[in-house]
């Protein structure tokens, strides 16, 4: 029986080895299938084709038939153009995907970009040029094309650019050509190119960049030195490390530097008014930002400008008319633009950034509501609720103490300021105070870090708060109390009904109470308050003191009602029959 098992096993092995390979023979290996060059049909064999530089934009289509693929697999398609006899496309004078992607049978380039393309391949304006142009399909591993012959005569005379940008080890964008950051293109009033081009980006140190015309290793290329610019000329060296305003003009082929050393915000709407000076910081791709405190005037309409090097000749200003376009105030009259300064519509710390890589350069801002770290101590600290200075905070070194309790509500908006009229350094709380996981506790408790800037703060809930401000920690503490009625015949076996706070300073509770019963008011363990007339349904209370009540005569619900002073050291209370 063992025997035959075995048998049997075998047998269903070698079964399943001949259907692998069986399975195996019916599958093309990726090598064993053809993959048939596409057939060109337009232009011609041989054809002449003229750039019309009078009409730059006309568009020269290639088209093909569809190449085939024998295993059905998914093929693409490049156009290229190169010199006669050219079998290998490793390196060609021009390539480009075709169309959707490289999935469709046809390319149409405009004749300015087979004119710049032949530019940059060193060919003279004018000349006339024999090629080749040919289309390369790719499908897998595999490749195959076809070629025809083709001339082409350039424009008469060397185009000038219509699109710039840079790239190098010098610049932000790095060597690769498909990173290269855009120049922006200056437009005269009538929305002509000017032929001048600019942006404002960071160098480095040492390393080199050039000119290009389109982002791709076969574009026109512009280098040069000592102001001048040259095609395909040696690439041109940093500056040196900083951030410049670059910029190019092909009217008389030079390029020039103008170093920033901060863009900043001037004007009656932001701190130190027309006299001062709010930096931004540059955050790297032609992007300024930084925190200002935007401002209100109450002579006249707050407003500011944006202000390079401390120089009033190198202003940016609103673009009138537009939300939030700018444009360099010098240059303005050229381009057909009228500039105005910027009018302040919000107040209070604000992030401002000034984007000058993008086509308008525009400016933006948004509500700072993040803190700061605290730093220096101040000599003075008030606490203001809805604008309103409502208390002065004690020193004691680094810490400012409320001292008392402070009756606070969750509607009202508060701030730490260090002058009583609110001008000095504003402080806030990164969360609510009275925050915490244990607000029904005895004496809800913690700590809270805080900093210069931000909203101001809001407290979790309405209650009489005791806080300290610690500047060397960055931190303040809090607590405050919920108080309960302790009710009792035997200790052991008490109630402690819990009161619920109202704004200012009273607790209350509405609940069953029994007659002989003692009671006092009680927040376990920092607060219990007993009467001197412990038999009278109203009387005064004191924490540390007094009888225990005795003032129900009578069982039923009373509505209980206490007062406290600010120390919690004394108090009122009243009992009323429901």
């Amino acid at each position: 029986m063992k025997n035959q098992t075995i048998t049997r096993i075998l047998i269903a092995v070698f079964a399943i080895f001949l259907w692998s390979c069986d399975d195996k023979d019916n599958i093309d290996p990726v090598g064993e299938w053809e993959l048939f060059a596409p057939e060109l049909t337009s232009p011609a064999d041989n054809a002449t084709i003229v750039l019309d530089q009078e009409n730059p934009l006309n568009e020269l289509e290639f088209t093909w038939s569809p190449a085939e693929s024998e295993a059905d697999y998914q093929i693409t398609y490049s156009l290229v153009i190169d010199m006669p006899g050219t079998t290998e496309f490793e390196n060609p004078m021009f390539e480009t995907a075709s169309e959707n992607n490289g999935a469709s049978a046809n390319v149409s380039l405009t004749h300015q970009v087979i004119d710049q393309a032949l530019s940059a391949a060193g060919f003279e304006a004018g000349e006339s040029i024999e090629l080749i142009w040919g289309v390369i399909a790719k499908s897998m591993d595999k490749e195959a094309f076809s070629t025809r012959n083709i001339t082409f005569s350039r424009f008469e005379d060397e185009t000038l650019p219509v699109a710039l940008y840079l790239s190098g080890s010098a610049t932000e964008a790095g060597t690769t050509a498909a990173d290269a950051i855009s120049l922006r293109a200056l437009m005269n009033a009538e929305g002509d190119l000017t032929n001048v081009f600019e942006i404002y980006t960071s160098f480095e140190a040492a390393g080199t960049f050039t000119l290009l015309t389109n982002p791709s290793e076969q574009a026109v290329s512009y280098g040069g030195a000592d102001g001048s610019l040259v095609k395909s000329g040696a690439p041109i060296e940093s500056p040196g490390e900083g951030t410049y305003r670059l910029t190019a003009d092909f009217n008389n082929n030079t390029y020039e530097f103008l170093e920033i050393d901060r863009w900043s915000l001037v004007g009656n709407g932001v701190p130190g008014g027309w006299g001062g000076d709010n930096p931004l910081e540059y955050i790297g791709n032609g992007i300024w930002e930084g925190k200002v405190a935007l401002m209100d005037d109450d002579s006249e309409t707050p407003r500011f400008i944006f202000r390079a090097n401390g120089d009033w000749d190198l202003l940016m200003k609103q673009i009138t008319g537009t939300a939030n376009h700018i444009y360099m105030e010098s240059q303005a009259p050229n381009a057909g633009y009228v500039v105005e300064d910027i009018t302040v519509t919000d107040f209070g710390p604000h992030i401002v950034t000034m984007d000058l890589s993008s086509d308008p350069y525009v400016f933006s801002w948004q509500f700072d509501d993040s803190v700061e770290p605290p730093g220096e101590t101040p000599e003075a600290l008030f606490l203001f609720a809805d604008g309103d200075m409502i208390a002065q905070l004690h020193k004691n070194g680094n810490v400012f103490e409320s001292q008392v309790h402070l009756a606070l509500q969750a509607s009202v908006s508060y701030s730490l300021n260090s002058e009583a009229d609110g001008s000095g350094t504003a402080y806030s709380l990164e969360e609510a105070l009275g925050t915490t996981g244990s607000p029904d506790a005895d004496k809800p408790s913690g700590v809270i870090t805080f900093g210069v800037g931000g909203t101001g703060f809001n407290v979790a809930y309405d209650q009489a708060f005791k806080f300290s401000v610690n500047f060397e920690l960055g931190s303040v503490s809090w607590y405050c109390f919920n108080m309960k009625l302790f009710h009792w015949d035997d200790w052991d076996e008490r109630d402690e009904f819990v009161m619920t706070y109202q704004h200012p300073f009273i607790y209350k509770i509405t609940t069953a109470l029994s007659a002989g019963y003692d009671m006092k008011f009680i927040s376990p363990w920092d607060v219990d308050m007993g009467s001197e007339e412990p038999e009278e349904l109203s009387s005064t209370l004191i924490n540390g003191g007094g009888q225990n009540l005795v003032c129900i005569t009578q069982s039923g619900n009373y509505e209980v009602t206490i007062e406290v002073a600010n120390d919690f050291a004394t108090g009122t209370y009243v009992f009323v029959a429901q």
